[in-house]
């Protein structure tokens, strides 16, 4: 029955939150039940509501977890009442010996006759007349952060008061060979100032002592990762070493190559030098002679000498000396080699400040070209692009690849280490927003995107081709209120939903171009919506957990 009681939403509670004219015979029913009715057994730790059911602290503590804040036998208002004896409560407000502003509660509650609700119904009781002190503030360490959340000890004052109305600060204790006398519950209650100091300082402690426990384990956390940059770095150094020696061998290795080489072509040269020298100088003699002889008179002296001049000079072809075409190859290796050992060099040292983050990460704000829509292979695992995302620092990436790296070194590209953004290949257009309210007078927000007709980019699927616009109207509500487990709600801000969205459109996100089934007359290409649910009307908009879904989607693309 409670469950079909929650399931229908317009039956109404109606709250038992006054006793009934005869509160002595509603607590005299209260008493005489002596067996829970949810777990059938005796009750342990017993719970009275104000309705007149009771029931064990536990099966109560359950019961509310599942069927909310409601008695389990009659579905009235849950309101725990006790056996407190009638009694006062007055409230001063002092000042303590350093001038701070503190609460002095004093209870009087007089002797009387227990009632049924009691330990001996009939018997006589001793009352009790006594005070309690409250701190006016007290500030403590949040747990949702490292700041600090002040507590007003006048809403403390408040809920005792309603503690004591509802007759759970006092009880009335059996004892033996004297009279039963009237003491405090389970609720803590400070009887003097330094008490309240005290226990204010106990409070203070745990969460010091919270706190630096959290300390000891952010120490241990970063002794870890100075020990692992400090390996790295020792690695490092021992890497470079044994870098350095192999390339100063390999490097003293060509160099007396190079000697080598320069000696035999130098040697080489000069022998051919000599030779040269020695030739010119023969020819050089035979031309004087016959120069010589060419001016003599004598016919006979002529004939016989010029049989011997006019052999003509052997061959005159030599060995080409080219000393510089090897070692311009030698030197263009030479350079090729220093800006490869360059490239490996500042690829591991992006590794290890990555590993230590010390690099500071600046936003890419270039424009991203069309030359990524030609990258084909995520440079992460090698393999063809799935579910592709380009950054706008133009790389581009499998959409699981790039969420581990984002996992693993944070916001940034895993290439050139620039701040991550994800940008799409929406055409250019407009998006407007004007604030509504609909027939109920909720509001709402009315979001009214234009993307003209045009000619595809290489980011689009058909580059060259054209493709058809759009021009719609898309819903968001103001606000969206999520309940969870009936009494726990949360709050999604339709304005912070809207500013994300806005982001989106700017990184071209919201829209993209795909083929049309079937091609209709003209382009075969039209302008779609993107992964990013959308409302098409108010009904739409209004669904549960539509704004939840929204964020969501905005946040798969690092939008939040």
């Amino acid at each position: 029955m409670s469950k079909l009681s929650k399931a229908g939403s317009a039956v109404g509670i109606y709250g038992c939150f006054t006793e009934t004219g005869e509160p002595s015979e509603a607590r005299a029913t209260a008493a005489e039940v002596g067996t829970c009715p949810l777990c059938m057994e005796p009750l342990q730790k017993k719970q009275r509501l104000i309705c007149t059911h009771a029931f064990c602290a536990a099966c109560l503590e359950r019961s509310v977890e599942r069927v909310g804040l409601q008695c389990p036998v009659c579905l009235k208002a849950l309101r725990v009442v006790g056996d407190q004896p009638q009694g006062e409560m007055s409230v001063k407000h002092l000042k303590d010996c350093f001038g701070k502003e503190c609460v002095c509660i004093v209870y009087n509650i007089l002797s009387g006759i227990q009632t049924e609700a009691h330990p001996n119904p009939g018997k006589p009781f001793t009352g009790i007349q006594t005070e309690a002190w409250l701190p006016d503030k007290q500030w403590i360490r949040s747990s949702y952060g490292s700041g600090t959340v002040c507590l007003d000890g006048q809403n403390v004052l408040k809920l005792l008061q309603r503690a004591f109305e509802q007759k759970l600060v006092f009880t009335v204790a059996a004892t033996d060979g004297a009279a039963d006398r009237v003491v405090f519950t389970d609720i803590p209650h400070a009887r003097n100032f330094y008490e309240c100091i005290v226990t204010a300082r106990t409070e203070r402690q745990k969460q010091l002592g919270s706190t630096q426990s959290k300390f000891q384990q952010r120490i241990q956390e970063r002794e870890k990762e100075l020990q692992d940059l400090r390996q790295a770095v020792q690695s490092l150094k021992h890497s470079a070493q044994a870098a350095v020696e192999d390339s100063e061998r390999i490097f003293t290795e060509v160099k007396e190559l190079i000697r080598v080489q320069e000696k035999a072509e130098v040697s080489r040269a000069e022998g051919l030098l000599e030779r040269l020298e020695q030739e010119i100088a023969e020819l050089r003699r035979r031309d004087a002679e016959l120069e010589q002889l060419s001016h003599t008179e004598d016919h006979i002296h002529f004939l016989q000498s010029s049989k011997s001049l006019c052999v003509p000079p052997g061959p005159g072809a030599l060995p080409s000396i080219k000393p510089l075409f090897s070692f311009e190859s030698v030197r263009k290796c030479v350079s090729e080699l220093k800006e490869r050992l360059e490239d490996v060099c500042k690829g591991e040292m992006s590794k290890i400040s990555k590993a230590g983050r010390v690099v500071v990460v600046s936003r890419c704000l270039k424009i991203a070209k069309a030359t990524a829509a030609k990258v084909q292979t995520c440079p992460l695992c090698m393999q063809p692009l799935y579910n592709k995302q380009r950054l706008i620092c133009t790389h581009a990436f499998c959409a699981d690849c790039l969420k581990c790296s984002v996992q693993r070194l944070g916001p940034q590209c895993p290439v050139c280490l620039k701040a991550l953004r994800v940008v799409g290949d929406q055409p250019e257009g407009q998006m407007t927003v004007k604030h509504l309210k609909d027939c109920f007078g909720k509001e709402c927000f009315c979001i009214m995107y234009n993307i003209p007709s045009g000619i595809q980019t290489e980011a689009h699927p058909n580059p060259g081709k054209p493709f058809t616009g759009i021009q719609t109207e898309a819903w968001l509500p103001d606000e969206e209120v999520v309940t969870r487990n009936n009494f726990h709600s949360s709050w999604l801000d339709g304005q912070e939903v809207l500013k994300l969205l806005q982001r989106a459109f700017e990184q071209k996100l919201v829209f993209t171009v795909s083929l049309r089934y079937p091609a209709a007359e003209g382009p075969a290409y039209r302008v779609v919506f993107n992964d990013i649910p959308h409302a098409r009307n108010l009904y739409e908009c209004r669904e549960d957990g539509f704004l939840h879904k929204v964020r969501a989607a905005l946040k798969v693309k690092f939008i939040k």
